[in-house]
């Protein structure tokens, strides 16, 4: 028996994906018998709408077939031989340690070291300076509905970082040569996520959902043996002749406690702007990175997935809310893209920091609201903010001081039309915000410089002529999306180490990831390393 990969399966959307339908497609294009195939699973999903009216779903199946006709098929320009990769951890503890392994940060890097690590007995001690999700989730809600802002447990910190509160996308360009993408999202799956995770184009999680994975997956790992310590700062670190030694943290009842380890993983997610520079000053060496900056863009659903699958076939084939990825260059040079694109979202404000505004798109699993979001950001270097360390952050600082200011903190929403005149809004036209937190109509112009600004607006322009209606005068321009990425990277070798032994930076945070999927796999990386270093000094 042999297992064999067939692309370029097509179905009609308005056709049934059913199991006998699949394999009676793969038999016709193999010209085979449907009894010949043993057994099929779906590797790949995707929606092709390229020829409009007709719209397909295309598939690449794994079907099991004898040895002889399998040979055959091999002859097929659309098959080939199909090589599962299995991801393999390199090593399990069979010690006790004396020293365990320290996380500082719980989003998905921290979660995905952490669980490895726990998983094969290394009982990793996990530190996160927010809440629990459980408890997280109702401060985040609090806060979106007037209260005061948490400035530790809010969007960006807490159990599950700020992918939490982002949608749960799992689209990336990574290269997964070694299975852990496939091993991250049957992870996942084990703990709640739909199985179409596994195999669909851009597979996303809803964050109604993920933050139920999340707290599922931490009960497993205190149950393995792993530690956490929750509404906790790690506020000092000591390193004995270029090698950590301990570190120190405070905990909620405002206590100090010093933990001896001899590996601190970095996890600590882009917004850790006290904790960079504490690692600064501690002689832990790092550098600005590009990042990018702008507005968030909200339309209606319907406009985007009218443009991407046609006049009202979305309703009428019950397709899924339809995305966007759109890419310019301005006249002077700029990159400007659409990042974190949430169909069928929220604006949601972000902020945790006192009197700074930042934002950030989310969805549900549902993707169902009326709106389609997404954030068209410019990117920056040094050349644009600064040459010393930290210029870029402190370039964050300063938008989000100006967003914040527009409104005392609230979320101002702008029509594209005044945006462009430099006119106040004092009312929406056809797009209405959908948004958590609290909101007003106003202006966003002022919050960037008028170089930007026209950045911005030929880069609309342009999209305009990609998606008809994109640069529709009823648009809106909400200010001001700041945490693309991290300011900073801090330096690792090539076995992920600092400059200081036993420190690995890891993640998004650290400046080694974008998104939830490539911070999982870094963080899977590190735990693969550290439980080699450990086994290694133990024999």
């Amino acid at each position: 028996m042999k297992k064999v990969l067939v692309n370029e399966i097509k179905l009609p959307v308005n056709v049934s994906e059913s199991r006998n339908t699949l394999t009676g497609k793969v038999a016709n294009n193999l010209k085979i018998s449907k009894d010949e195939i043993k057994d099929l699973f779906i590797k790949k999903k995707s929606i092709d709408a390229r020829h409009k009216p007709e719209i397909f779903y295309v598939y690449s199946l794994v079907v099991s077939l004898g040895d002889n006709i399998a040979d055959k098929v091999l002859r097929n320009k659309n098959t080939s031989l199909y090589k599962e990769v299995l991801y393999n951890f390199p090593c399990d503890n069979k010690k006790n340690l004396e020293e365990r392994p320290v996380i500082i940060g719980f989003g998905p890097a921290g979660l995905f070291c952490g669980y490895l690590l726990a998983l094969h007995g290394f009982k990793p001690v996990i530190i996160e300076r927010g809440s629990k999700v459980e408890s997280r989730t109702q401060a985040v809600k609090e806060f979106w509905e007037g209260g005061k802002l948490n400035l530790n447990t809010n969007v960006q910190f807490g159990e599950g970082g700020a992918g939490t509160f982002s949608d749960g996308k799992l689209n990336t360009g990574v290269k997964d040569k070694y299975g852990r993408i496939g091993y991250m999202l049957d992870t996942f799956v084990k703990y709640g996520a739909d199985k179409a995770i596994t195999y669909i184009n851009k597979p996303h999680i809803g964050t109604d959902v993920l933050t139920g994975i999340i707290s599922s997956m931490r009960r497993d790992m205190e149950e393995m043996g792993a530690i956490f310590y929750f509404d906790t700062l790690m506020e000092d670190l000591s390193y004995e002749k270029g090698q950590i030694s301990s570190i120190s943290i405070l905990l909620p009842d405002g206590s100090h406690e010093e933990i001896k380890t001899n590996n601190v993983v970095l996890a600590i997610g882009h917004s850790a702007r006290d904790t960079f520079k504490l690692l600064h000053k501690k002689g832990i060496e790092m550098q600005n990175k590009p990042f990018a900056v702008g507005y968030r863009v909200q339309h209606k659903q319907k406009l985007i997935n009218d443009d991407q699958y046609g006049f009202g076939n979305a309703e009428k084939y019950n397709l899924p809310a339809s995305d966007y990825k759109l890419t310019y260059t301005s006249k002077d040079g700029h990159g400007v893209y659409s990042f974190c694109m949430c169909p069928g979202g929220y604006v949601v404000n972000a902020s945790s920091f006192n009197k700074k505004l930042t934002i950030n798109g989310m969805s549900y699993l549902g993707r169902d609201s009326d709106n389609a979001n997404s954030a068209i950001v410019i990117t920056v270097n040094e050349d644009d903010y600064g040459h010393q360390l930290f210029d870029g952050m402190k370039l964050q600082e300063e938008l989000e001081t100006k967003s914040y200011n527009l409104a005392d903190g609230k979320l101002v929403f702008q029509r594209y039309e005044d945006y462009k005149v430099g006119a106040d809004s004092v009312d929406y036209g056809e797009v209405k915000p959908v948004c958590k937190g609290q909101s007003v109509a106003g202006s966003v112009r002022g919050v960037f410089s008028e170089a930007f600004e026209n950045n911005f607006i030929e880069a609309m322009e342009y999209y305009g002529g990609r998606i008809k209606g994109f640069n529709d005068g009823d648009s809106l321009i909400c200010a001001v999306e700041s945490r693309t990425s991290s300011p900073v990277k801090i330096i690792r070798d090539d076995g992920f180490e600092a400059n200081i032994k036993g420190i690995y930076p890891c993640g998004e945070g650290a400046g080694y990831a974008g998104g939830i999927t490539s911070a999982a796999v870094d963080g899977m990386k590190v735990a693969e390393q550290i439980a080699k270093n450990i086994n290694l000094n133990y024999t």
